[in-house]
């Protein structure tokens, strides 16, 4: 019914304003002179621009916005920080240090033995790093010798063990 209305009005409005510039068009150019006929044609453009902003905010305030409801966010429980110890890298560990300290042949057997009993997968290349670490730890896990590797005197025992 609202947008009938509006219709209707606008029409209206339109119609009148298109009468009124049709009127100024065809007065007879001896009774208005061009300062009269200027006058017309702003006071007719002012009304015509006041009738399409008026229209505009009708249209506006018509429209529907839908609410957008966002939920309720948890306030975050404060948990207390768990520390923990740094790891130490596998390169100063006691293994690596007693593996290190052998000549590049008995560490090259080290390996080849680790590789035997199906530990080490690697090349065997004398050199130590993540793969002959974890296969000497395994070894050592599987044997029940692991508490050997916390000293370098154990981690010795253990890798000679291996040589001899």
């Amino acid at each position: 019914m609202v947008s009938h209305i509006s219709t209707i009005k606008r029409s209206v409005i339109s119609g009148t304003v298109a009468l009124a510039l049709l009127g100024t068009s065809v007065a007879p150019a001896l009774a208005w002179g061009q300062r009269e006929q200027d006058f017309t044609k702003g006071a007719l453009s002012v009304l015509l621009l006041g009738a399409i902003v008026n229209d505009a905010r009708q249209h506006r305030a018509q429209e529907v916005h839908p609410q957008v409801y966002y939920p309720v966010q948890p306030r975050p429980v404060y948990q207390t920080p768990v520390y923990q110890a740094p790891v130490q890298s596998y390169y100063a560990t006691p293994a690596a240090q007693a593996f290190q300290s052998y000549t590049p042949g008995e560490r090259r057997r080290i390996q080849s033995a680790l590789a035997n009993y199906g530990y080490y997968f690697g090349y065997v290349d004398g050199s130590f790093g993540p793969g002959t670490y974890r296969a000497i730890t395994a070894f050592a896990r599987e044997s029940g010798q692991l508490a050997m590797l916390e000293t370098r005197g154990g981690a010795y025992g253990l890798l000679d063990g291996l040589i001899y």
